[in-house]
């Protein structure tokens, strides 16, 4: 089992990371080596490699090392450095080939040179480039537009012949006909995963317009899915050497053209040459520090305009980044006019590895992108229908129907008859009984259910936990699957606890009305306990963990019945409604007594009825977000998430007599601050008009386990504060090996500090204040529970990036210290949370 889960695995990381790579050129000729000295056997940097009587060309890196490859079929290799005989190599067409070579030194009998300190001329034409940078830009001009074609792929790789005869593999037998070798790391490799899409895209400054229009997309093993098409676009992947930080998995490198880019680069100045009928520099870099987030490499900039012709990134060795090996960036660029240039061809390879131990021989995966611009038009007028579309990815009705001849017509170069035979390929994979195991492992846990033909088993999780109320919970339940809609999904469960003797039950569904954009109809009707005042990000009733990880009795749930109705609508991406209706009947326990006040009469309340009405609006810009048939999960992007929350209590003949009216705004946002990390806020602020019970009011989110809870204050309990107007702030710094990449035992582990804190603030009015018996509020407070007009502080300093997967924080409650016989609360504490990043 653990073996197919280890190869599972994999297939799933494919998955996952599928928005990341570069085009495979099978058929090409590829040639990779090491060139060093003939007599000290010293590698040789700044090395000419190029096809004979061609400017396709490279560079040997700071090792020696270099890697070529073409569609053209050029049969000869030249090599040449100043001081060294040059040579000239036979070489098979349409192969990878591995030719190391060894330069012999060239005697010259050379005049007089007498050297002139003075500035590295490196650095003077860094500075010419800097001072240009903004006028060579893409981002700069008002508007433009391009045809762009993108093609992604990704490869197992280490694919060997040990791999090939396990008995796991017989059943894969005919793919190994389509192994390759990567140019760039020498490692065998499969193709699993191909997609290639044709769009227009369209760009506006001011005001802001982006909009790329999808007109051809296909993917080995994917049918009719126009949500996976969306992210084979331009959009989500941005690679701008002109920006003074490039994001790549979440951590901003430094360009080598950077501002700053001295404070962190070596710069050499090895060649100048006539390309493509311009003077150009030819640059190579290398970073000053280990760890840093930066870059290896060079680049040719054209004289005069000092714009980039062509830019070949590799990242420093030993960057603190999780899963990713290696990672090449390309980019090249076209001539438009005398003085403008713009983005030709931009390549991405990633080498993904899933353990530290020896690449060359543990199995992992290639990401592998290209993306072709042309009829580039800059600061055309943009078309009124454009601005007009209601989604910034647009999908075709015919995006996924095109011929066989429209794509050969449409890629900028042709595909061989093996390259053509990979969709095939890849799509027979689907048919394997064993893949489809392996999937069904994988996919149930990580989502919990176990799909079985129509239905969907789960969640695991659930079957069994146990708490105070209930004793021994035990718990069936399930939602339909795909096969048996994709329009409209069902739901249901059904609960019983040995201690309580009462079976919980819920039933629902979901309409999904219209996928892009967004617009859904759903009702959920559930007889159950809930914990009132958890965060939106807490364990779930019933979920094993919520049990195993208390640090207080799991003794403060209540029993709830709720009907409820949404309708959700997406106007344009980013911004969306949501209307709910809501009623519940909330009943008391012993631990959470529904108790009356004095002038009330001071007897118990046998529960409450609430009848509400609620309004989201959900606003935001240019936000990335990952799509199923039924479920989103939001990725964040560079602006704000605005959330408003309008409710309004109703009186009803169901037995609900409060009414009230509450308002609710957040604000949520990971500012990237690159080298120093990245920035999380979340503002929250919230004001209730109306006399309500306790349970309608502002309960403040607690968390009683030892997991950290990033939504939740996580060394506060459940039911210490409530409030009817109140703000709260969460901050948090993620510095991602700033600091402990700089101590040599911490660097080797790759550890990153974080450091957040909350605070809160509230207050009650007297009509809302149950805290005195003698109060005229509608329900008597549980001992325990006030009100925080004395603002709550706390602190954490953590650890992530433990074993790639672990994140341990030491926390502070800084305040609120005082005794109090109801809540046992801790004044330091340590929280863990498993997490997945880059």
């Amino acid at each position: 089992m653990m073996k197919i889960l280890k190869k599972g695995f994999l297939i799933l990381t494919i998955i996952i990371f599928s928005g990341f790579g570069q085009v495979i050129l099978a058929q090409s000729t590829k040639i990779r080596g090491r060139i060093i000295d003939s007599e000290t056997k010293q590698p040789l940097p700044f090395v000419n490699i190029s096809f004979k009587g061609t400017t396709i060309g490279t560079t040997s890196d700071f090792d020696g090392q270099y890697f070529l490859e073409t569609r053209n079929p050029e049969d000869s290799l030249h090599v040449s450095f100043v001081g060294y005989k040059e040579r000239v190599f036979k070489i098979q067409v349409a192969n990878f080939q591995t030719l190391n070579v060894e330069l012999k030194s060239e005697s010259f009998d050379l005049q007089e040179i007498k050297v002139v300190p003075g500035e590295n001329p490196a650095h003077i034409l860094l500075r010419k480039i800097i001072a240009k940078k903004e006028k060579n830009n893409p981002a700069h001009f008002d508007s433009y537009e391009y045809e762009s074609y993108t093609k992604m792929e990704m490869d197992l790789n280490n694919i060997n012949d040990d791999f090939k005869n396990k008995k796991i593999m017989r059943q894969f037998q005919f793919v190994f006909d389509y192994v390759d070798t990567s140019v760039i790391t020498g490692k065998p490799y499969l193709p699993v995963f191909i997609t290639e899409s044709l769009s227009d895209y369209h760009f506006q400054k001011k005001p802001r317009v982006e909009r790329e229009v999808i007109k051809a997309s296909q993917m080995s093993g994917i049918n009719d899915n126009a949500s996976l098409a969306q992210f084979t676009g331009q959009l989500h992947q941005n690679v701008n050497i002109y920006e003074n930080y490039i994001d790549l998995f979440n951590m901003g490198f430094v360009s080598p053209i950077a501002d700053g880019g001295l404070r962190y680069y070596k710069y050499y100045l090895t060649d100048s040459a006539y390309r493509d009928g311009n003077w150009c520099y030819h640059m190579s870099f290398k970073p000053k520090r280990k760890q840093e987030p930066t870059f290896v490499g060079d680049f040719w900039v054209t004289d005069t305009t000092f714009a980039i012709q062509n830019m070949q990134m590799r990242i420093a060795k030993g960057v603190n980044l999780n899963w990713v090996k290696d990672l090449v960036s390309n980019n090249e660029f076209q001539k438009l006019n005398d003085s403008t240039w713009f983005l030709k061809k931009q390549n991405l390879f990633v080498d993904f590895m899933l353990t530290e131990k020896d690449s060359t021989k543990q199995m992992g995966f290639f990401g592998r992108k290209t993306i072709s611009y042309r009829d580039v038009k800059i600061n055309p007028p943009i078309k009124e229908e454009i601005v007009k579309l209601d989604n910034n990815v647009i999908v075709k009705e015919t995006a996924l129907t095109q011929s066989k001849e429209y794509w050969d017509n449409a890629r900028p170069f042709r595909l061989s008859e093996r390259e053509s035979g990979i969709y095939s390929m890849v799509d027979s994979i689907q048919n394997v009984p064993l893949y489809r195991n392996i999937i069904d492992v994988i996919q149930t846990f990580v989502t919990g259910y176990y799909v079985h033909g129509k239905f969907e088993y789960g969640p695991y999780y659930k079957l069994y936990s146990f708490n105070e109320i209930e004793g021994n919970r035990f718990m069936f339940g399930g939602r339909t699957s795909n096969d048996f809609s994709t329009k409209i999904m069902l739901n249901g469960h059904l609960a019983y606890g040995d201690k309580d003797n009462k079976f919980k039950y819920g039933l629902g569904f979901l309409y999904m009305i219209n996928k892009l954009p967004r617009e859904t109809f759903g009702m959920q009707y559930k007889h159950d306990i809930q914990q009132l005042g958890k965060s939106p990000n807490a364990f779930t009733e019933g979920n094993i963990l919520s049990s195993l990880l208390k640090r207080n009795p799991n003794n403060k749930l209540t029993m709830v019945n709720q009907l409820e109705a949404h309708y959700e609508k997406e106007w344009l991406q980013g911004f969306s409604n949501t209307l709910k209706f809501r009623y519940r009947d909330i009943s008391p326990t012993k631990y959470v007594p529904f108790g009356n006040t004095v002038i009330n009469g001071g007897d118990p309340i046998a529960g409450i009825t609430s009848t509400e009405l609620e309004l989201r609006t959900r606003f935001t810009q240019n936000e990335k977000m990952v799509m199923g048939e039924f479920e989103r999960v939001h990725l964040g992007g560079p602006f704000p998430v605005f959330n408003l929350y309008l409710t309004m209590g109703m009186k009803d003949a169901l037995g609900a007599d409060n009414e009230y009216y509450k308002v609710d705004l957040s604000i949520e946002h990971t500012v990237e601050i690159p080298p120093l990390g990245n920035f999380y806020y979340l503002l929250n602020a919230g004001k209730l008009f109306g006399k309500v019970p306790y349970p309608l009011l502002h309960l403040h989110e607690g968390n009683e386990t030892y997991a950290f809870d990033p939504y939740a204050f996580n060394m506060m309990n459940y039911y210490e504060f409530t409030s009817d107007q109140y703000v709260s702030l969460f901050v948090e710094h993620h510095f991602n090996g700033l600091i402990l990449n700089r101590i040599p035992l911490f660097r080797k582990l790759k550890w990153r500090t974080v450091i957040s804190g909350k605070g809160l603030i509230g207050s009650l009015s007297d009509k809302n204040n149950g805290t005195l018996t003698n109060s005229d509020a509608k329900m008597l407070f549980p001992q325990g529970l006030s009100d925080v007009s004395k603002p709550y502080f706390e602190a954490s300093v953590g650890i992530e990036n433990i074993f790639k997967f672990i994140r341990i924080d030491a926390m502070w409650r800084l305040n609120h210290l005082e005794d109090n016989p109801y809540q046992d609360f801790e004044e330091f504490g340590i929280r863990a949370m498993f997490q997945f990043t880059f």
